[in-house]
């Protein structure tokens, strides 16, 4: 079958936007999405310490082939983040240390993978942030197909081109690209209200008086 490429156009944000948005953690941007929009935990980060923020360049594979991942790699513009649906093939690696590498050289700020990946350890020092499902050491074929460029359900979450992928230690949200600048101002303004409220918290304040709950009476009843 064909890769096929569907058109796409968005609107890329600043650097300086881009900039503010790393200081709003994935947690605090999945708050202001009315708590969703966040990733399943099962596309976990594979080291520890990963900050990431970029717009998406989606890919969808068929059956355990990564021929349409090699046929986007071109495609690739610094900053954006990769965000690859396997199609339920868990048990083949779409993503390994080529792949990751030859990303990684076209500035790729990053990999979202809701399927397995392989060579593990090489992906964990390349400096590149990388989520994934699991590892195999089985690998890929080609000639299935995929399409590039076009909406995914990936780790729960639809992922359309140019949305903004936020990932750290936690995992994944995703931020749709029209309303990145209203979850921008909310999550700032959240940033900053989480500050005030864990400094309280250490002046001796408890969460039970912030939320403005009391404290309940022991009951009278008896087993």
């Amino acid at each position: 079958m064909a890769i096929l490429r569907r058109a796409m156009s968005y609107t890329p944000l600043d650097t300086a936007t881009l900039q503010r948005w790393r200081a709003v953690p994935p947690a605090v941007a999945g708050d202001c999405l009315n708590r969703d929009r966040c990733m399943d935990s099962s596309v976990a980060p594979l080291s520890e310490g990963y900050t990431m923020v970029g717009h998406a360049r989606t890919i969808s594979v068929m059956a355990g082939d990564n021929a349409a991942v090699h046929a986007a790699l071109p495609l690739i513009q610094p900053g954006e983040i990769l965000v690859v649906t396997a199609g339920g093939a868990g048990e083949v690696a779409i993503i390994g240390e080529i792949i990751a590498e030859c990303a990684k050289a076209r500035g790729c700020a990053g990999i979202v993978l809701d399927g397995a990946v392989r060579d593990v350890g090489s992906l964990r020092t390349m400096g590149m942030p990388v989520y994934a499902t699991g590892a195999t050491p089985r690998g890929p074929h080609k000639g299935f197909g995929g399409e590039i460029d076009t909406p995914i359900a990936c780790g729960g979450v639809v992922v359309a081109p140019g949305d903004l992928v936020l990932g750290d230690d936690d995992g994944i949200c995703v931020v749709p690209r029209a309303v990145c600048d209203a979850v921008l101002v909310k999550g700032e303004a959240q940033v900053a209200k989480e500050a005030d409220i864990i400094a309280k918290v250490r002046a001796g304040i408890t969460t039970a008086e912030l939320q403005g709950l009391a404290v309940p009476e022991p009951s009278a009843e008896t087993n």
